[in-house]
């Protein structure tokens, strides 16, 4: 359980510093993707892009 939650966070940790990039290939702007503002920051949780790029990799481990 303790692996799968250091996965979790280092996925989203490498989804926060890629997100500049992949925006410009439309990530992040998908339906599902909530972008919303509280306590003035900016919050941004991004579960449909989340979910395709998963996607995305488990087709690529397959293949490998």
């Amino acid at each position: 359980m303790l692996r799968w939650l250091i996965v979790v966070l280092l996925a989203l940790i490498i989804f926060s510093g890629l997100q500049p990039w992949l925006q410009k290939l439309g990530f992040g702007r998908l339906p599902g993707d909530f972008r919303f503002r509280l306590f003035g920051r900016e919050w941004f949780i991004p579960i449909t892009s989340t979910l395709l790029l998963s996607m995305l990799a488990a087709a690529v481990a397959r293949w490998l």
